[in-house]
């Protein structure tokens, strides 16, 4: 009887160590591995490396599942045939079937995966030293199994992933609510393209490269903007842009018959459909602020800047010099009152 009784606990134990490590190292994440490693302990590297490929160590801990299991109940069976008579076998069976339920699968898995990182980390190097000895039957039966489940890299996280963590995340006050909507918003940076965000070119301000800087004097002050395109006869033609400090300053001076055009700098050009986030990158590393956005024509569109981009994560960046807000409807209501005065019945805007 009391052999008996060992060998259900050692079939009931080995059962629940299987099942209870399979749902760890399978609840821990491919990314909080990744973050554990940077301890650079060895468990949490040996974790890492499972996490990274779990195909193998997976098949070891289910081959040893089965072998608790069904050696377990086939030497248990036997070894009760000769302790009980045939009523109290079936009896037998039966609660043991239930043990092995209850304490071989469901508790170790429900533990396994609500302590998952403990359980996982203490797991990792012995399981990992099981499968090198089992690795003749693993690789056997990976080859059975590989049309069935084929190969190909998948992802550890999407964006929508990412997003939704981001929304628990606030939801469980660990992260602050601006936070997260940033999180959100960096997405939509190479969603965004230069026309999303730009300037449009009939609302833009340019001085004539021609002119003194004296005869534009009203329109330098006037500027609510520190750079001011620089044009030639028309928008369609940039010389450049002028720093309005650099115009002022030269007032200043005493410099104000000097033409506009020999204070200005070389001015960036960038296609309509750049990416916002590529933009970032271009401000970063050519150290600029502002760029002219040209369609596939040469046309000039409107002008891009830093801020219209940061703006996409910020929301709307305004200070005090600023008079209209939205530049882009400032633009609408000015094309529509041009072609009103041109006798066009423009519709109404809609809110």
């Amino acid at each position: 009887m009391l052999t008996l009784a060992v060998a259900i606990l050692i079939m009931l134990l080995g059962s629940a160590l299987c099942s209870g490590a399979e749902a760890a190292l399978l609840s821990v994440s491919l990314l909080k591995a990744q973050q554990l490693a940077e301890s650079r302990k060895p468990a949490a590297l040996t974790l890492l490396a499972i996490r990274q490929k779990v195909n193998r160590p997976i098949i070891t801990i289910v081959i040893l599942n089965n072998l608790f299991n069904i050696v377990g109940s086939v030497i248990v069976g036997g070894m009760a045939t000769q302790v009980f008579n045939s009523t109290l076998l079936g009896l037998f069976t039966g609660v043991l079937t239930l043990l092995v339920i209850l304490f071989g699968e469901i508790f170790p898995k429900i533990l396994g995966e609500r302590y998952a990182v403990p359980i996982a980390l203490l797991a990792a190097m012995p399981v990992r030293a099981v499968a090198w000895l089992f690795t003749p039957i693993v690789l056997l039966l990976e080859t059975i199994t590989a049309p069935l489940i084929g190969q190909g890299h998948r992802p550890s996280t999407n964006e929508a992933e990412i997003k939704l963590m981001a929304a628990i995340g606030h939801q469980e006050g660990i992260i602050e609510a601006d936070e997260a909507e940033m999180i959100r918003q960096v997405f939509l940076l190479n969603d965004l393209r230069a026309m999303d965000i730009m300037t449009p070119r009939v609302a833009l301000t340019r001085l004539p490269g021609d002119a003194t800087i004296a005869a534009s004097q009203g329109e330098i002050l006037n500027s609510q903007h520190s750079r001011i395109l620089v044009t030639d006869d028309d928008v369609d033609h940039i010389l450049g842009l002028a720093l309005k400090n650099d115009l002022l300053a030269a007032l200043v001076q005493g410099s104000g018959q000097r033409l506009i055009r020999e204070v200005t700098r070389p001015a960036r050009f960038v296609a309509r459909t750049e990416r916002a986030d590529k933009l970032l990158q271009q401000f970063q590393r050519a150290r600029e602020h502002l760029a002219v956005v040209v369609d596939e024509y040469g046309g000039v569109s409107g002008v891009v800047t830093l801020e219209d981009v940061l703006e996409v994560l910020t929301g709307e960046i305004v200070d005090e010099t600023d008079r209209s807000i939205d530049l882009q409807k400032l633009a609408r209501q000015r094309q529509r009152q041009r072609l009103k005065a041109s006798g066009f019945d423009w519709p109404a805007e809609e809110n």
